[in-house]
């Protein structure tokens, strides 16, 4: 079983967790996002939330970061009642 950094509930009530594994995606995929709290900021206050155009059952989640000029976008995924974070990277669109 993977260990589970943190587990929040989102803007909606939704739980959703950041396991060990997300997190080493992350980190190795996009080594500007240092902090898992940033992750757990845009789950719990994002400016946008959008439905991903190809899984139903993925959530994008979208917080502007003044600083970057950029949406910092956390990709979730609901399976079977349970949330855990896919992956997470900066964008400029909402998309």
């Amino acid at each position: 079983m993977d260990v589970i950094i943190f587990e929040v509930n989102d803007k909606t009530g939704r739980k959703i967790r950041l396991t060990k594994r997300a997190w080493t995606h992350i980190r190795e995929e996009h080594p500007e996002i240092v902090d898992p709290e940033e992750i757990a900021k845009v789950l719990k206050m994002p400016n946008k939330i959008l439905s991903s155009d190809r899984d139903d059952s993925v959530g994008w989640y979208f917080l502007y970061k003044k600083e970057r000029k950029e949406y910092l976008k956390v990709s979730a995924k609901y399976l079977n009642g349970e949330g855990f974070i896919i992956t997470a990277h900066h964008t400029t669109k909402l998309q």
